[in-house]
């Protein structure tokens, strides 16, 4: 094995190294791989790793390894690399084999030349996905991630900030704004970036301006929502991509490549001894090319050496609560749930304005995820409508930071008619430019979509205005988006919890309605929701977010012998009021007493359980009659 070296700073060299031992055979790249697998496994190894979520992409080293927290917001076509080629020295006829696996530019000394006739060439195929950061993640996410991290990075020489880090929310200006940026510092571009000539790139390394002269509108990075912030990378798969697939929430660990040549395009002055390791990205079109080659200063590439699919958004729990040596943690939260539970339900109760049980359907709400499909029916899902919210003030939204503080990603979407007719709620494919557009509701697993229809004022929706409550529609009952590829439609599940604000009852369809019976009218509600956060230690409202995350990914069953006791109880209700108590009746109280049972930390049903989801069912029905009888809306 080669030297240890600098796997963090100068991975590459460590890949020449097994290159150099192992020759072309496809060994050299199993070798690879096992070894950065073995080094992050070691302690703390993984926090050491740069992230490009934390650290603005200035500030970190080219050809460096790398993390990125992201989710798959589109997949291209798979690519042809040489794996394997050589080079030809033009004065002394020198023959060298080199590896084209994670690089994007051949590796050429200044005279020398890719043979591309030689019979030593390897071709081989990697997938590019197009991934964003996980859409609406929560900023307290973001902050524990940050905080852990133990990496060492430093400015660029021709750049020197006054600190040390400086978030994305702060380099945005400069990152939309190409004319506001200065040059792009050089380095040394021979050892950085292995392409041949090195002062002369030096002093040509082009700025941010020279990019795209010739585009006339800035490159569109396809973030889901609006005013996301955060860099887009092209993250080229060269094992296993097969189980990718779009809208996957990933770790990805690779190594950063933002060569300055990848951000000319059809430049017909580029140096021969430079190409590109992709043979078929010269046929591409003009705008497909843009599109797919989009300028590495604005997204980067990382070829990846390790993909973990994330089963969970929330960094406080342990990556797979399910493996034995994360067991232990597991028993013990379980062992202060009750004590966590009763806390969590004091703390809803106070934002939801004094009612209580309001706030013990929140919480089933907040736990509640698709466990399984049956057919095209969502197992678990439990959408969940709050009517009573007082219209046009800050109720929703101070509800929403509340929610926002226990989740780990969300996003609040007002139901104005300008936004229905207005905003991109589908995905679209453009095909000119071979891509897909993203959409409001293209978003990851697990997160908390509020939609606020108190903000919703008289007029008409246009045709895409209907389009898009026909999309919100299908989300809740069904929980999939139906993509637009223009000839045809494509499904993609969705696994995203929905709840509606409204002041009456919702035009959307939802699994449970709840009226809201406020018991106390704080005289300015953002005071009062400032002093309900602020009086939470940070350690409780860390338990809270674990409580409300590892309860998503419990199992939970129902045995023979409850289920029967359940039908038969199901029967007696049906003799006594058989006009009241469905079918839907019955399959509303099984979601809620299997939520119960999960949020006291149980997970098979009970006789106390579903004698508690019937009761919780008799308050809530008798609350929505008593709101009929006032003012004669249907429940």
């Amino acid at each position: 094995m080669p030297a240890a070296g600098d796997w963090l700073g100068s991975p590459l060299s460590l890949v020449q190294g097994f290159f150099a031992q192992n020759g072309p055979s496809l060994d050299w790249q199993t070798k690879v791989t096992e070894y950065f697998r073995e080094r992050l496994k070691e302690n703390d190894a993984v926090s050491w790793v740069p992230s490009l979520n934390d650290v603005p992409l200035h500030y970190l080293k080219p050809n460096s390894l790398v993390k990125f927290r992201c989710m798959v917001q589109d997949m291209f076509d798979p690519e042809f690399y040489m794996g394997v080629y050589e080079t030809v020295d033009a004065l002394t006829q020198a023959r060298v084999l080199h590896f084209g696996k994670y690089r994007e530019v051949a590796d050429c000394g200044p005279n020398e030349e890719v043979d591309l006739n030689s019979k030593q060439t390897v071709t081989l195929e990697r997938q590019t996905f197009y991934c964003v950061p996980v859409p609406g993640e929560s900023p307290w996410v973001k902050q524990t991630y940050a905080s852990s991290s133990q990496a060492r990075v430093c400015p660029s020489t021709s750049y020197t900030p006054s600190r040390q880090k400086r978030s994305y929310e702060e380099d945005e200006d400069m990152e939309l704004h190409p004319t506001k940026q200065k040059e792009l510092p050089a380095g040394n571009l021979s050892e950085n970036h292995g392409y041949g000539e090195p002062k002369r790139m030096e002093k040509e390394a082009p700025t941010r301006q020279q990019i795209t002269p010739n585009c006339t509108s800035p490159l569109n990075l396809n973030f889901p929502l609006p005013g996301e912030k955060g860099p887009a990378c092209l993250v080229k798969v060269y094992d296993n991509w097969d189980g990718l697939k779009v809208n996957d929430v990933l770790e990805v660990y690779g190594i950063l490549s933002v060569d300055p040549l990848l951000s000319v395009l059809n430049d017909e002055s580029r140096d021969s001894t430079s190409i590109l390791l992709d043979p078929a990205e010269c046929m591409d079109t003009a705008e497909e090319q843009r599109v797919h080659s989009p300028p590495a200063s604005l997204v980067p590439r990382i070829h990846a050496i390790q993909v973990h699919k994330v089963q969970h958004l929330n960094p406080l729990l342990p990556a797979n609560i399910k493996d034995e040596e994360n067991k232990t943690f597991v028993s013990s939260f379980l062992s202060e749930l009750s004590s966590v539970r009763a806390e969590l339900l004091g703390f809803l109760t106070h934002a939801l304005l004094g009612d209580g049980l309001a706030a013990e359907y929140l919480i089933l709400h907040l736990i509640s995820t698709v466990y399984s499909r049956r057919d095209v029916l969502p197992l678990g899902k439990f959408t969940l409508n709050l009517s009573g919210c007082p219209r046009n003030s800050a109720f929703t939204e101070l509800t929403y930071r509340v929610i926002q503080q226990l989740v780990p990603a969300s996003h609040h979407l007002r139901m104005t008619i300008q936004n229905m007719n207005e905003l991109k709620f589908i995905p679209r494919k453009d095909y000119t430019a071979n891509r897909l557009e993203s959409g409001i509701l293209q978003l990851a697993g697990h997160t908390s979509l509020m939609l606020d229809e108190t903000t919703l004022e008289q007029g008409q929706l246009d045709t895409a205005g209907v389009h898009n409550l026909t999309a919100i529609g299908n989300l809740i009952t069904w929980q999939k988006v139906d993509y637009d590829f223009s000839f045809h439609r494509m499904e993609f599940q969705s696994n995203v919890n929905v709840l509606i604000t409204s002041e009456g009852k919702s035009l959307l369809p939802s699994d449970c309605h709840v009226h809201l019976q406020p018991q106390i009218v704080p005289p300015n509600m953002e005071d009062y929701t400032g002093s309900l956060l602020a009086a939470v230690l940070p350690s409780t409202l860390n338990k809270f977010r674990t409580y409300v995350s590892l309860l998503r990914l419990m199992d939970y069953n129902i045995s023979d012998e409850v289920t029967k006791a359940v039908e038969d109880d199901f029967v007696e209700m049906r003799k006594y009021d058989p006009q009241s108590i469905t079918a839907d009746d019955l399959h509303r109280m099984l979601v809620v007493a299997r939520l119960l049972s999960l949020s006291v930390g149980q997970t098979t049903l009970s006789r106390e359980r579903w004698l508690r989801a019937k009761q919780l069912e008799v308050l809530r029905k008798s609350r929505l009659d008593q709101q009929k009888s006032v003012n004669g809306n249907e429940p």
